[in-house]
Protein backbone atom coordinates (compact mmCIF):
# COMPACT_ATOMS: atom_id res chain seq x y z
CA UNK A 1 0.00 0.00 0.00
CA UNK A 2 2.85 2.35 0.88
CA UNK A 3 4.51 1.74 -2.49
CA UNK A 4 1.23 2.47 -4.28
CA UNK A 5 0.99 5.83 -2.53
CA UNK A 6 4.56 6.77 -3.45
CA UNK A 7 3.91 5.70 -7.04
CA UNK A 8 0.87 7.99 -7.21
CA UNK A 9 2.98 10.85 -5.82
CA UNK A 10 5.72 10.21 -8.35
CA UNK A 11 3.33 9.98 -11.29
CA UNK A 12 1.52 13.14 -10.24
CA UNK A 13 4.89 14.94 -10.15
CA UNK A 14 5.59 13.74 -13.70
CA UNK A 15 2.13 14.73 -14.91
CA UNK A 16 2.62 18.17 -13.40
CA UNK A 17 5.68 18.51 -15.64
CA UNK A 18 4.13 16.99 -18.77
CA UNK A 19 0.84 18.82 -18.56
CA UNK A 20 -2.59 17.71 -17.37
CA UNK A 21 -3.82 17.05 -20.89
CA UNK A 22 -1.48 14.09 -21.31
CA UNK A 23 -2.45 10.98 -19.35
CA UNK A 24 -2.01 8.06 -21.73
CA UNK A 25 0.60 5.77 -20.27
CA UNK A 26 -0.89 5.04 -16.86
CA UNK A 27 -3.50 2.31 -16.28
CA UNK A 28 -7.08 3.71 -15.99
CA UNK A 29 -7.40 3.09 -12.25
CA UNK A 30 -4.16 4.90 -11.55
CA UNK A 31 -5.25 7.76 -13.78
CA UNK A 32 -8.21 8.36 -11.45
CA UNK A 33 -5.96 8.32 -8.39
CA UNK A 34 -3.53 10.75 -9.96
CA UNK A 35 -6.39 13.01 -11.01
CA UNK A 36 -7.76 12.97 -7.47
CA UNK A 37 -4.38 13.98 -6.05
CA UNK A 38 -4.00 16.67 -8.68
CA UNK A 39 -7.44 18.08 -7.88
CA UNK A 40 -6.71 18.18 -4.18
CA UNK A 41 -3.29 19.76 -4.58
CA UNK A 42 -4.46 22.34 -7.12
CA UNK A 43 -6.45 24.03 -4.37
CA UNK A 44 -3.19 24.89 -2.66
CA UNK A 45 -0.98 25.77 -5.61
CA UNK A 46 0.06 29.38 -5.21
CA UNK A 47 1.99 29.62 -8.46
CA UNK A 48 2.56 27.28 -11.36
CA UNK A 49 5.73 25.18 -11.18
CA UNK A 50 6.50 25.92 -7.55
CA UNK A 51 6.74 23.41 -4.69
CA UNK A 52 4.59 20.30 -5.07
CA UNK A 53 2.95 18.86 -1.94
CA UNK A 54 2.07 15.41 -3.15
CA UNK A 55 0.59 13.64 -0.16
CA UNK A 56 -2.74 12.14 -1.26
CA UNK A 57 -3.59 10.68 2.13
CA UNK A 58 -5.81 12.89 4.28
CA UNK A 59 -4.43 13.37 7.76
CA UNK A 60 -6.57 12.39 10.75
CA UNK A 61 -8.79 15.09 12.24
CA UNK A 62 -8.19 16.53 15.66
CA UNK A 63 -9.94 15.00 18.65
CA UNK A 64 -10.26 18.53 20.01
CA UNK A 65 -12.17 19.53 16.89
CA UNK A 66 -14.91 16.93 17.33
CA UNK A 67 -17.49 19.67 17.39
CA UNK A 68 -16.53 20.86 13.93
CA UNK A 69 -19.12 20.10 11.27
CA UNK A 70 -18.76 17.57 8.47
CA UNK A 71 -19.01 20.52 6.10
CA UNK A 72 -15.79 21.87 7.59
CA UNK A 73 -14.04 18.60 6.86
CA UNK A 74 -14.99 18.82 3.20
CA UNK A 75 -13.49 22.31 3.01
CA UNK A 76 -10.35 21.15 4.75
CA UNK A 77 -9.50 18.94 1.84
CA UNK A 78 -7.97 22.20 0.69
CA UNK A 79 -5.80 22.49 3.77
CA UNK A 80 -3.11 20.05 4.86
CA UNK A 81 -3.65 19.82 8.59
CA UNK A 82 -2.31 17.94 11.57
CA UNK A 83 -4.46 16.97 14.55
CA UNK A 84 -4.09 19.29 17.49
CA UNK A 85 -2.02 17.63 20.18
CA UNK A 86 -3.88 17.06 23.44
CA UNK A 87 -0.95 18.23 25.53
CA UNK A 88 0.01 21.35 27.46
CA UNK A 89 3.12 21.52 25.30
CA UNK A 90 2.94 22.02 21.57
CA UNK A 91 5.35 20.36 19.20
CA UNK A 92 5.20 19.77 15.48
CA UNK A 93 8.65 18.41 14.75
CA UNK A 94 8.09 15.83 12.06
CA UNK A 95 9.91 12.60 11.40
CA UNK A 96 9.30 13.57 7.78
CA UNK A 97 12.27 15.91 8.02
CA UNK A 98 14.52 12.95 7.37
CA UNK A 99 12.11 10.65 5.55
CA UNK A 100 13.42 9.36 2.23
CA UNK A 101 11.76 10.97 -0.73
CA UNK A 102 12.72 7.99 -2.89
CA UNK A 103 11.57 5.38 -0.40
CA UNK A 104 9.59 3.46 -3.05
CA UNK A 105 12.57 2.85 -5.31
CA UNK A 106 15.37 2.03 -5.11
CA UNK A 107 15.19 2.09 -1.29
CA UNK A 108 13.46 -1.30 -1.16
CA UNK A 109 14.92 -4.45 -2.55
CA UNK A 110 11.77 -5.32 -4.48
CA UNK A 111 11.63 -2.04 -6.37
CA UNK A 112 15.36 -1.94 -6.84
CA UNK A 113 15.14 -5.21 -8.83
CA UNK A 114 11.97 -4.42 -10.76
CA UNK A 115 13.19 -0.96 -11.79
CA UNK A 116 16.80 -1.85 -12.50
CA UNK A 117 18.18 0.31 -15.28
CA UNK A 118 20.28 -1.08 -18.18
CA UNK A 119 22.94 1.58 -17.49
CA UNK A 120 23.87 4.09 -14.81
CA UNK A 121 22.51 7.62 -14.85
CA UNK A 122 24.72 10.56 -13.92
CA UNK A 123 23.47 12.81 -11.14
CA UNK A 124 25.21 16.08 -10.28
CA UNK A 125 24.25 17.60 -6.94
CA UNK A 126 24.43 21.40 -6.61
CA UNK A 127 23.62 23.15 -3.27
CA UNK A 128 21.28 26.14 -3.52
CA UNK A 129 20.14 28.75 -0.97
CA UNK A 130 17.51 28.00 1.69
CA UNK A 131 18.45 24.35 2.23
CA UNK A 132 17.67 23.40 -1.34
CA UNK A 133 19.56 21.08 -3.70
CA UNK A 134 19.46 20.91 -7.48
CA UNK A 135 19.99 17.49 -9.04
CA UNK A 136 21.06 17.54 -12.69
CA UNK A 137 20.21 14.15 -14.16
CA UNK A 138 21.76 12.80 -17.36
CA UNK A 139 20.03 9.72 -18.79
CA UNK A 140 22.11 7.84 -21.41
CA UNK A 141 20.63 6.76 -24.73
CA UNK A 142 20.58 3.06 -23.76
CA UNK A 143 18.21 3.79 -20.85
CA UNK A 144 16.03 6.00 -23.03
CA UNK A 145 15.81 3.27 -25.67
CA UNK A 146 14.83 0.71 -23.04
CA UNK A 147 12.03 3.02 -21.89
CA UNK A 148 10.95 3.49 -25.51
CA UNK A 149 10.67 -0.29 -26.01
CA UNK A 150 8.55 -0.57 -22.85
CA UNK A 151 6.24 2.16 -24.11
CA UNK A 152 5.82 0.41 -27.44
CA UNK A 153 4.92 -2.84 -25.65
CA UNK A 154 2.40 -1.04 -23.47
CA UNK A 155 0.74 0.65 -26.42
CA UNK A 156 0.67 -2.67 -28.24
CA UNK A 157 -1.32 -4.18 -25.36
CA UNK A 158 -3.80 -1.30 -25.09
CA UNK A 159 -4.16 0.14 -28.61
CA UNK A 160 -6.95 -1.15 -30.83
CA UNK A 161 -5.31 -0.82 -34.22
CA UNK A 162 -7.73 -1.47 -37.13
CA UNK A 163 -6.92 -4.77 -38.85
CA UNK A 164 -5.12 -6.28 -35.84
CA UNK A 165 -6.52 -8.31 -32.97
CA UNK A 166 -6.17 -6.74 -29.51
CA UNK A 167 -2.93 -7.79 -27.86
CA UNK A 168 -1.38 -9.14 -31.07
CA UNK A 169 1.95 -7.85 -32.38
CA UNK A 170 1.62 -4.77 -34.54
CA UNK A 171 4.55 -3.61 -36.67
CA UNK A 172 6.23 -0.73 -34.89
CA UNK A 173 5.83 1.67 -37.80
CA UNK A 174 2.10 1.03 -38.04
CA UNK A 175 1.63 1.29 -34.27
CA UNK A 176 3.53 4.57 -34.05
CA UNK A 177 1.59 5.94 -36.98
CA UNK A 178 -1.71 4.97 -35.34
CA UNK A 179 -0.87 6.31 -31.88
CA UNK A 180 1.03 9.34 -33.17
CA UNK A 181 4.73 10.11 -32.98
CA UNK A 182 4.20 12.95 -30.54
CA UNK A 183 2.19 10.79 -28.14
CA UNK A 184 4.81 8.03 -28.29
CA UNK A 185 7.59 10.56 -27.66
CA UNK A 186 5.75 12.06 -24.67
CA UNK A 187 4.95 8.66 -23.24
CA UNK A 188 8.62 7.70 -23.58
CA UNK A 189 9.77 10.81 -21.71
CA UNK A 190 7.15 10.07 -19.07
CA UNK A 191 8.50 6.53 -18.72
CA UNK A 192 12.08 7.82 -18.47
CA UNK A 193 11.13 10.19 -15.66
CA UNK A 194 9.12 7.55 -13.86
CA UNK A 195 11.99 5.06 -13.88
CA UNK A 196 14.96 7.37 -13.29
CA UNK A 197 13.58 9.79 -10.68
CA UNK A 198 13.85 7.32 -7.77
CA UNK A 199 17.46 6.55 -8.70
CA UNK A 200 18.28 10.26 -8.99
CA UNK A 201 16.70 11.06 -5.63
CA UNK A 202 18.67 8.30 -3.89
CA UNK A 203 21.62 10.71 -3.80
CA UNK A 204 19.76 12.84 -1.25
CA UNK A 205 18.18 9.98 0.67
CA UNK A 206 18.21 10.56 4.40
CA UNK A 207 18.10 14.33 4.12
CA UNK A 208 15.40 15.18 1.55
CA UNK A 209 12.14 16.66 2.81
CA UNK A 210 9.10 14.64 1.92
CA UNK A 211 6.85 16.10 -0.78
CA UNK A 212 9.21 18.94 -1.77
CA UNK A 213 10.30 17.72 -5.20
CA UNK A 214 9.76 19.59 -8.44
CA UNK A 215 11.13 19.03 -11.92
CA UNK A 216 12.42 22.44 -12.92
CA UNK A 217 13.21 21.62 -16.55
CA UNK A 218 10.33 22.54 -18.85
CA UNK A 219 8.81 19.71 -20.83
CA UNK A 220 9.41 21.31 -24.27
CA UNK A 221 13.14 21.42 -23.44
CA UNK A 222 13.16 17.70 -22.55
CA UNK A 223 11.14 16.88 -25.66
CA UNK A 224 13.56 18.80 -27.89
CA UNK A 225 16.64 17.14 -26.32
CA UNK A 226 15.17 13.66 -26.65
CA UNK A 227 14.10 14.22 -30.25
CA UNK A 228 17.57 15.31 -31.34
CA UNK A 229 19.88 13.16 -29.17
CA UNK A 230 17.72 10.21 -28.07
CA UNK A 231 19.01 10.88 -24.56
CA UNK A 232 17.58 13.06 -21.82
CA UNK A 233 18.76 15.61 -19.31
CA UNK A 234 16.58 17.24 -16.66
CA UNK A 235 16.93 19.13 -13.38
CA UNK A 236 15.15 18.29 -10.14
CA UNK A 237 14.96 20.68 -7.19
CA UNK A 238 14.42 19.26 -3.71
CA UNK A 239 14.42 20.75 -0.22
CA UNK A 240 16.65 19.06 2.33
CA UNK A 241 16.61 18.95 6.10
CA UNK A 242 18.19 22.23 7.24
CA UNK A 243 21.31 22.19 9.37
CA UNK A 244 20.86 23.56 12.88
CA UNK A 245 23.72 25.80 13.98
CA UNK A 246 23.86 26.66 17.69
CA UNK A 247 25.13 30.02 18.91
CA UNK A 248 26.95 29.38 21.14
CA UNK A 249 27.65 25.70 20.53
CA UNK A 250 26.02 23.59 23.28
CA UNK A 251 24.58 26.78 24.74
CA UNK A 252 21.31 24.97 25.44
CA UNK A 253 22.93 22.83 28.13
CA UNK A 254 23.02 25.56 30.78
CA UNK A 255 20.13 27.91 30.09
CA UNK A 256 19.37 30.87 32.33
CA UNK A 257 15.65 31.58 32.16
CA UNK A 258 13.58 34.37 33.71
CA UNK A 259 9.89 33.41 33.80
CA UNK A 260 7.29 36.13 34.23
CA UNK A 261 4.17 35.00 36.11
CA UNK A 262 0.85 36.87 36.06
CA UNK A 263 -0.22 37.84 39.55
CA UNK A 264 -3.66 36.41 38.76
CA UNK A 265 -2.27 32.87 38.96
CA UNK A 266 -0.77 33.37 42.44
CA UNK A 267 -2.44 30.57 44.40
CA UNK A 268 -3.17 32.61 47.53
CA UNK A 269 -4.63 35.53 45.56
CA UNK A 270 -6.66 33.27 43.28
CA UNK A 271 -8.07 31.30 46.22
CA UNK A 272 -9.14 34.51 47.99
CA UNK A 273 -10.81 35.79 44.82
CA UNK A 274 -12.64 32.51 44.32
CA UNK A 275 -13.89 32.57 47.92
CA UNK A 276 -15.09 36.14 47.43
CA UNK A 277 -16.84 35.19 44.17
CA UNK A 278 -18.67 32.29 45.83
CA UNK A 279 -19.61 34.48 48.79
CA UNK A 280 -21.02 37.18 46.52
CA UNK A 281 -23.09 34.57 44.69
CA UNK A 282 -25.00 33.90 47.93
CA UNK A 283 -26.01 37.56 48.30
CA UNK A 284 -28.54 39.77 46.56
CA UNK A 285 -28.37 43.17 44.87
CA UNK A 286 -30.39 46.03 46.35
CA UNK A 287 -30.93 49.54 44.97
CA UNK A 288 -28.80 52.38 46.39
CA UNK A 289 -31.00 55.38 47.19
CA UNK A 290 -29.19 58.01 49.23
CA UNK A 291 -25.54 57.96 48.19
CA UNK A 292 -23.09 57.73 45.31
CA UNK A 293 -20.97 54.86 43.97
CA UNK A 294 -18.49 53.27 46.37
CA UNK A 295 -16.23 50.21 46.31
CA UNK A 296 -18.31 47.04 46.58
CA UNK A 297 -21.22 48.41 44.53
CA UNK A 298 -22.46 47.32 41.13
CA UNK A 299 -23.44 50.00 38.61
CA UNK A 300 -25.24 49.83 35.25
CA UNK A 301 -23.46 52.31 32.97
CA UNK A 302 -23.66 53.77 29.49
CA UNK A 303 -20.11 54.59 28.37
CA UNK A 304 -18.89 56.59 25.37
CA UNK A 305 -15.47 57.98 24.44
CA UNK A 306 -13.84 60.16 21.80
CA UNK A 307 -10.33 61.35 21.11
CA UNK A 308 -9.11 64.73 22.39
CA UNK A 309 -7.74 66.89 19.57
CA UNK A 310 -6.57 70.50 19.39
CA UNK A 311 -9.16 70.96 16.69
CA UNK A 312 -12.35 69.74 18.39
CA UNK A 313 -13.95 69.08 15.02
CA UNK A 314 -11.26 66.43 14.37
CA UNK A 315 -12.22 64.38 17.44
CA UNK A 316 -13.28 60.83 16.64
CA UNK A 317 -15.42 58.35 18.51
CA UNK A 318 -13.71 55.29 19.95
CA UNK A 319 -16.15 52.44 19.24
CA UNK A 320 -14.19 49.82 21.18
CA UNK A 321 -14.56 51.91 24.36
CA UNK A 322 -18.33 52.36 24.04
CA UNK A 323 -20.91 50.24 25.84
CA UNK A 324 -24.61 50.41 26.68
CA UNK A 325 -26.02 48.86 29.86
CA UNK A 326 -22.57 47.77 31.02
CA UNK A 327 -22.64 46.00 34.41
CA UNK A 328 -19.66 47.41 36.28
CA UNK A 329 -18.56 45.58 39.43
CA UNK A 330 -16.39 48.01 41.37
CA UNK A 331 -14.36 45.14 42.83
CA UNK A 332 -13.17 44.41 39.29
CA UNK A 333 -12.59 48.06 38.43
CA UNK A 334 -8.92 47.97 37.42
CA UNK A 335 -9.48 44.86 35.32
CA UNK A 336 -11.93 46.76 33.14
CA UNK A 337 -9.74 49.84 32.66
CA UNK A 338 -6.89 50.97 34.94
CA UNK A 339 -7.91 53.96 37.16
CA UNK A 340 -11.39 54.03 35.58
CA UNK A 341 -13.03 53.49 38.98
CA UNK A 342 -11.33 56.51 40.53
CA UNK A 343 -12.83 58.73 37.84
CA UNK A 344 -16.44 57.76 38.55
CA UNK A 345 -16.39 57.09 42.30
CA UNK A 346 -19.29 58.96 43.93
CA UNK A 347 -21.48 59.05 40.80
CA UNK A 348 -25.20 58.73 41.61
CA UNK A 349 -28.06 57.09 39.79
CA UNK A 350 -29.17 59.37 36.91
CA UNK A 351 -25.94 61.39 36.97
CA UNK A 352 -23.39 61.82 34.16
CA UNK A 353 -19.66 62.36 34.44
CA UNK A 354 -17.17 63.50 31.79
CA UNK A 355 -13.44 63.14 32.35
CA UNK A 356 -10.17 62.90 30.37
CA UNK A 357 -8.32 59.61 30.21
CA UNK A 358 -4.99 58.50 28.71
CA UNK A 359 -4.87 54.86 27.63
CA UNK A 360 -1.88 53.09 29.24
CA UNK A 361 1.07 51.93 27.15
CA UNK A 362 0.24 48.35 28.12
CA UNK A 363 -3.29 48.54 26.72
CA UNK A 364 -4.14 45.44 24.68
CA UNK A 365 -5.40 47.46 21.69
CA UNK A 366 -2.17 48.82 20.22
CA UNK A 367 -3.68 51.73 18.27
CA UNK A 368 -5.11 53.19 21.51
CA UNK A 369 -1.90 53.10 23.54
CA UNK A 370 -1.07 56.60 24.74
CA UNK A 371 -4.23 58.06 23.15
CA UNK A 372 -5.85 60.96 25.03
CA UNK A 373 -9.60 60.46 25.24
CA UNK A 374 -12.64 62.04 26.79
CA UNK A 375 -15.02 59.61 28.48
CA UNK A 376 -18.68 60.26 29.24
CA UNK A 377 -20.35 57.91 31.73
CA UNK A 378 -24.10 57.87 32.52
CA UNK A 379 -25.15 55.93 35.63
CA UNK A 380 -28.44 54.19 34.89
CA UNK A 381 -28.73 52.03 38.02
CA UNK A 382 -26.77 51.64 41.26
CA UNK A 383 -26.82 48.59 43.56
CA UNK A 384 -25.15 47.42 46.73
CA UNK A 385 -24.66 43.80 47.79
CA UNK A 386 -26.55 42.38 50.74
CA UNK A 387 -24.29 39.48 51.78
CA UNK A 388 -24.64 36.91 54.54
CA UNK A 389 -21.93 36.93 57.19
CA UNK A 390 -18.93 34.84 56.16
CA UNK A 391 -18.92 32.16 58.86
CA UNK A 392 -19.17 28.39 59.29
CA UNK A 393 -22.96 28.43 58.89
CA UNK A 394 -22.65 29.04 55.13
CA UNK A 395 -19.57 26.85 54.51
CA UNK A 396 -21.66 24.05 52.95
CA UNK A 397 -23.29 26.54 50.57
CA UNK A 398 -19.92 27.93 49.48
CA UNK A 399 -18.33 24.52 48.89
CA UNK A 400 -20.26 21.27 49.15
CA UNK A 401 -18.95 18.89 51.78
CA UNK A 402 -17.30 21.58 53.92
CA UNK A 403 -18.40 22.35 57.47
CA UNK A 404 -16.09 25.30 58.23
CA UNK A 405 -14.81 28.34 56.37
CA UNK A 406 -11.24 27.26 57.16
CA UNK A 407 -11.90 23.98 55.42
CA UNK A 408 -13.23 25.86 52.39
CA UNK A 409 -10.13 28.05 52.30
CA UNK A 410 -7.80 25.06 52.60
CA UNK A 411 -9.46 23.15 49.73
CA UNK A 412 -9.56 26.19 47.46
CA UNK A 413 -5.91 26.99 48.19
CA UNK A 414 -4.86 23.41 47.39
CA UNK A 415 -6.77 23.56 44.12
CA UNK A 416 -5.12 26.79 43.06
CA UNK A 417 -1.68 25.62 44.15
CA UNK A 418 -2.03 22.88 41.53
CA UNK A 419 -3.19 25.43 38.96
CA UNK A 420 -0.28 27.70 39.85
CA UNK A 421 2.24 24.85 39.46
CA UNK A 422 0.82 23.88 36.07
CA UNK A 423 0.91 27.51 34.94
CA UNK A 424 4.51 27.87 36.10
CA UNK A 425 5.54 24.75 34.22
CA UNK A 426 3.82 25.96 31.06
CA UNK A 427 5.38 29.40 31.43
CA UNK A 428 8.81 27.84 31.91
CA UNK A 429 8.32 25.66 28.84
CA UNK A 430 7.33 28.68 26.77
CA UNK A 431 10.29 30.70 28.05
CA UNK A 432 12.71 27.89 27.19
CA UNK A 433 11.27 27.46 23.70
CA UNK A 434 11.41 31.21 23.18
CA UNK A 435 15.10 31.23 24.09
CA UNK A 436 15.89 28.19 21.93
CA UNK A 437 14.77 29.81 18.68
CA UNK A 438 17.05 32.76 19.42
CA UNK A 439 20.05 30.44 19.85
CA UNK A 440 19.90 28.70 16.47
CA UNK A 441 20.59 29.70 12.89
CA UNK A 442 18.62 27.77 10.28
CA UNK A 443 18.09 28.20 6.54
CA UNK A 444 14.43 27.23 6.37
CA UNK A 445 13.36 25.68 3.06
CA UNK A 446 10.16 27.12 1.50
CA UNK A 447 8.29 23.81 1.59
CA UNK A 448 8.84 23.45 5.34
CA UNK A 449 7.70 27.04 5.95
CA UNK A 450 4.54 26.55 3.88
CA UNK A 451 3.69 23.26 5.54
CA UNK A 452 4.09 24.66 9.06
CA UNK A 453 2.11 27.76 8.13
CA UNK A 454 -0.74 25.71 6.70
CA UNK A 455 -0.84 23.53 9.78
CA UNK A 456 -1.18 26.63 11.97
CA UNK A 457 -3.81 28.12 9.71
CA UNK A 458 -5.75 24.85 9.59
CA UNK A 459 -5.73 24.59 13.39
CA UNK A 460 -6.85 28.21 13.65
CA UNK A 461 -9.73 27.65 11.24
CA UNK A 462 -10.84 24.54 13.11
CA UNK A 463 -10.90 26.54 16.34
CA UNK A 464 -12.84 29.40 14.75
CA UNK A 465 -15.36 26.98 13.28
CA UNK A 466 -15.79 25.18 16.60
CA UNK A 467 -16.38 28.50 18.41
CA UNK A 468 -18.40 30.46 15.85
CA UNK A 469 -20.01 27.91 13.49
CA UNK A 470 -19.08 29.69 10.26
CA UNK A 471 -21.49 29.44 7.34
CA UNK A 472 -20.51 28.07 3.94
CA UNK A 473 -19.65 31.45 2.44
CA UNK A 474 -17.51 32.53 5.39
CA UNK A 475 -15.65 29.24 5.47
CA UNK A 476 -15.04 29.28 1.73
CA UNK A 477 -13.62 32.79 2.02
CA UNK A 478 -11.34 31.92 4.95
CA UNK A 479 -10.05 28.75 3.26
CA UNK A 480 -9.25 30.43 -0.05
CA UNK A 481 -5.67 30.50 -1.39
CA UNK A 482 -5.66 34.30 -0.98
CA UNK A 483 -6.55 34.05 2.71
CA UNK A 484 -3.87 31.43 3.30
CA UNK A 485 -1.26 33.49 1.46
CA UNK A 486 -2.07 36.55 3.56
CA UNK A 487 -1.79 34.47 6.73
CA UNK A 488 1.62 33.14 5.70
CA UNK A 489 2.83 36.68 4.98
CA UNK A 490 1.43 38.23 8.17
CA UNK A 491 2.62 35.40 10.40
CA UNK A 492 6.03 34.97 8.79
CA UNK A 493 8.01 35.78 11.93
CA UNK A 494 5.83 33.60 14.16
CA UNK A 495 5.96 30.64 11.75
CA UNK A 496 9.73 30.99 11.41
CA UNK A 497 10.20 31.01 15.18
CA UNK A 498 8.03 27.91 15.62
CA UNK A 499 10.04 26.03 12.98
CA UNK A 500 13.30 27.03 14.64
CA UNK A 501 11.97 25.89 18.01
CA UNK A 502 10.88 22.53 16.61
CA UNK A 503 14.17 21.96 14.81
CA UNK A 504 16.13 22.93 17.94
CA UNK A 505 14.11 20.50 20.07
CA UNK A 506 14.63 17.70 17.54
CA UNK A 507 18.34 18.41 17.33
CA UNK A 508 18.73 18.25 21.12
CA UNK A 509 16.84 14.94 21.25
CA UNK A 510 19.28 13.43 18.75
CA UNK A 511 22.44 15.07 20.16
CA UNK A 512 21.80 13.89 23.70
CA UNK A 513 20.59 10.43 22.66
CA UNK A 514 17.36 10.81 24.63
CA UNK A 515 14.95 7.88 24.62
CA UNK A 516 11.21 7.33 25.00
CA UNK A 517 9.97 4.22 26.80
CA UNK A 518 8.04 2.02 24.37
CA UNK A 519 5.31 1.30 26.91
CA UNK A 520 4.69 5.03 27.28
CA UNK A 521 4.21 5.43 23.52
CA UNK A 522 1.84 2.45 23.37
CA UNK A 523 -0.24 3.82 26.24
CA UNK A 524 -0.52 7.31 24.74
CA UNK A 525 -1.40 5.89 21.30
CA UNK A 526 -4.16 3.81 22.86
CA UNK A 527 -5.51 6.86 24.69
CA UNK A 528 -5.45 8.96 21.51
CA UNK A 529 -7.21 6.27 19.45
CA UNK A 530 -9.82 5.86 22.18
CA UNK A 531 -10.47 9.59 22.01
CA UNK A 532 -10.89 9.46 18.24
CA UNK A 533 -13.37 6.61 18.62
CA UNK A 534 -15.30 8.41 21.34
CA UNK A 535 -15.83 11.31 18.93
CA UNK A 536 -16.55 9.00 15.95
CA UNK A 537 -13.53 10.43 14.14
CA UNK A 538 -11.55 8.68 11.43
CA UNK A 539 -7.85 8.27 12.14
CA UNK A 540 -4.64 6.89 10.73
CA UNK A 541 -3.00 4.75 13.42
CA UNK A 542 0.48 5.19 11.94
CA UNK A 543 0.07 8.97 11.90
CA UNK A 544 -1.28 8.95 15.45
CA UNK A 545 1.78 7.01 16.61
CA UNK A 546 4.10 9.45 14.83
CA UNK A 547 2.47 12.42 16.47
CA UNK A 548 2.44 10.83 19.91
CA UNK A 549 6.15 10.14 19.59
CA UNK A 550 6.78 13.74 18.50
CA UNK A 551 4.94 15.13 21.52
CA UNK A 552 6.66 12.76 23.93
CA UNK A 553 10.07 13.56 22.45
CA UNK A 554 9.39 17.27 22.88
CA UNK A 555 8.29 16.76 26.48
CA UNK A 556 11.42 14.69 27.15
CA UNK A 557 13.66 17.45 25.78
CA UNK A 558 11.96 20.13 27.90
CA UNK A 559 12.29 17.94 30.98
CA UNK A 560 15.99 17.43 30.22
CA UNK A 561 16.56 21.16 29.69
CA UNK A 562 14.72 22.20 32.86
CA UNK A 563 16.81 19.83 34.97
CA UNK A 564 19.94 21.69 33.82
CA UNK A 565 18.57 25.22 33.54
CA UNK A 566 18.69 28.04 36.06
CA UNK A 567 15.07 29.24 36.25
CA UNK A 568 13.97 32.38 38.08
CA UNK A 569 10.27 33.19 38.55
CA UNK A 570 9.17 36.82 38.87
CA UNK A 571 5.73 38.45 39.00
CA UNK A 572 4.69 40.77 36.19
Amino acid sequence: MHNDVVLVKLQYLILSTLGKEFVTYFPPLLEEEVAAVAKMESCWATTAQTIFHLNPASLPPSPSAAAASSFLKSHFKKIKQLPLAQCSRQFSRRNGLTRLVASAAPATAENSVSDKLPADIIVTETPEPNSRVKLSVEVPAVVCDDCYQRVIKEFMKQAKVPGFRPGKNVPEGILVGYVGKENVRRATIESILKRTLPHALSSVSGKALEDSIRISTKFPEMESAYSSMKSLRYDVVVDVAPEVKWIPEDGYKNLKIVVEIDKEIDAQTAAEQELRRRHKALGSLKIVIDRGLQVGDVAILDISAKTIEQDESAAQNIPSAESKGFQFDTEDGDRVLPDFLNSIIGIKRGESKTFPYVFPDSWKQEDLRGVCAQFTVDCKELFYRDLPELNDSIAEKILAGCSTIEEVKEILLQKFLEVEQTAKEQAADNAILDQLHKMVEVNIPPSLFEEQGRQLYGAQLLQIQANMKLNEQQLASLSSPKAVKEFLENQKENITNIIKQNLAVGDIFRRENLQIVTEEIVKEVENSIAEFKNHNQDYDEERVQEQVQEVLEGAKVLEWLKERAEIQYINK
